[in-house]
């Protein structure tokens, strides 16, 4: 069992060990080292990562992890959304006196979601999706003086209980039907038993993705969303909208990836696809807090990206398509929130009122963020959007693309509406902003946003033959 293809999780671990001692022991006006600590922590597991990309797509440890192209693009994508996330804690975490162990916390509901991208194993599936939910639980309630957040963290907790429980039931159900819990002995057993168990693998398939909707914020149990983006401190509204939706996407297309396809499943998340893009919608529609507003709209973007896992098995480019997606996806929420966290969570919309007259970086970071997620052209939003479409239709769902194009129509309005209060909506009063990290941060989301728009092309070749581990 080779330690070293574990590096960038062991270094996380051990990082979060030391981030745990060390707020232990130094002084309260220590406590902001923890965040210089954690980005060199990230720092490192992302080097490390890098390094594994040359290596073939293959799996370690008896068969429990992945080491392949979808595993290693996450990571990155998941260590790139924890360092934005921790740039923009200091400034807002300056008063709270323990706020030290919050780096830690960051870690392990990082380490939680990687997990859940590399598992080729249930066990380690149902490991990785315990870790970063436990560890992010106390995120969402981390300012524990403010009722909203207290609500939003039980929400949280309680959606959370209840479909991991359902997870495990489904891990349980599979195992005593194939006899296993690695994915390649499963996908054996699934191939030589054909339709012989169509029922209880039925079952266990429903509960396994009802549980991981869960991490991707997708009905039935999207219902936690709204709230965490509302009332959960800024930076883990962030975190939470955009790391553990990667984790779970790539774990769900690699789970749904081994079954038989026969089985009626693809139907079933294509049902779920349209139910949460069109929930998220027209619920985000009626908003006026920029929060929510964003909350919706992350539970919308999940209906878009379980369009991929839907053909994954039959569209060859359906992984490319999903990993573009979470890119532009990811870079655009966080540059969103990383304005919401600069403007000191203004939350209402009349606070952004004229915006791109008293704060013009910020506005203008925010309308190209919005205008990403909403998919124009020329961003990378809109061949996130292109290529879900694409491989869809070529998979035989051109009614699932059809949906999915009206319900981008529809959340055109509820963009465009956020503009528009920005830039032609009359000032009002002075706007304070958070500090020098949270400026940084916005500063680096939005170039990296603009970068992956223009080099598209450069990443979708990478990406060209992209595929799981065997």
């Amino acid at each position: 069992m080779p330690v070293g293809d574990l590096l960038p999780e062991i270094v996380i671990l051990v990082g979060a060990v030391i981030v745990v001692l060390f707020t232990a022991f130094a002084p309260q006006q220590r406590q902001d080292w923890a965040a210089g600590l954690t980005l060199v922590i990230l720092g490192v597991a992302s080097v490390l990562s890098l390094m594994q990309w040359q290596q073939a797509p293959g799996l370690t440890f008896s068969g429990v992890w992945a080491l392949d192209a979808p595993a290693i693009v996450a990571k990155l994508l998941i260590l790139l959304s924890g360092m934005v996330v921790v740039l923009l804690s200091p400034d807002w975490m300056h008063s709270d006196r323990r706020h030290g162990e919050y780096y830690a916390l960051c870690l392990f509901t990082l380490l939680g979601v990687i997990m859940m991208a590399s598992a080729s194993d249930t066990m380690e599936l149902v490991l990785g999706v315990l870790l970063s939910s436990a560890s992010s639980y106390p995120l969402v309630a981390f300012h524990r003086a403010w009722p909203p957040a207290l609500e939003a963290g039980m929400k949280y907790f309680l959606v959370g209980a209840l479909t991991n429980a359902l997870l495990t039931i489904g891990v349980v159900v599979l195992f005593g039907l194939v006899g296993d819990t690695d994915y390649q002995h499963m996908a054996e057993a699934l191939g030589e038993s054909g339709d012989g168990a169509p029922l209880a693998l039925s079952i266990a398939t429903a509960c396994i993705v009802v549980g991981l909707s869960f991490k991707l914020a997708a009905f039935p149990a999207h219902v936690w969303m709204p709230d965490v983006a509302q009332a959960a401190p800024a930076p883990v509204a962030a975190l939470l909208t955009v790391a553990p939706k990667v984790g779970a996407a790539v774990a769900l297309a690699r789970f749904v990836s081994l079954l038989p396809a026969s089985q009626i499943w693809p139907a079933i998340v294509a049902l779920i696809a349209v139910v949460t893009m069109t929930l998220g919608n027209l619920a985000a529609l009626r908003q006026t807090d920029v929060r929510r507003l964003l909350g919706w709209s992350s539970v919308s973007q999940s209906g878009y990206t379980l369009m991929a896992v839907v053909v994954v098995g039959i569209a060859p480019q359906a992984l490319r398509a999903l990993l573009a997606f979470l890119v532009a996806y990811a870079l655009a929420n966080l540059a969103a929130f990383s304005v919401v966290t600069h403007l000191r969570g203004r939350t209402e919309l009349d606070d952004y009122r004229g915006l791109a007259c008293r704060q013009p970086l910020a506005a203008i970071v925010l309308i190209v963020a919005m205008l990403s997620l909403v998919g124009i052209p020329p961003l990378a939003g809109f061949f996130g959007k292109f290529l879900l479409f694409e491989v869809t239709i070529d998979a035989g769902y051109p009614w699932l693309a059809v949906v999915a194009a009206i319900n981008t129509l529809v959340s055109l309005y509820y963009y465009l509406r956020v503009v528009a209060v920005m830039i032609f909506k009359t000032s009002q009063g002075e706007t304070h902003v958070l500090g020098l990290w949270s400026r940084l941060a916005m500063l680096i989301s939005i170039m990296l946003l603009v970068v992956a728009s223009l080099g598209v092309e450069g990443g979708l070749a990478v990406m060209q033959s992209i595929r799981f581990a065997d």
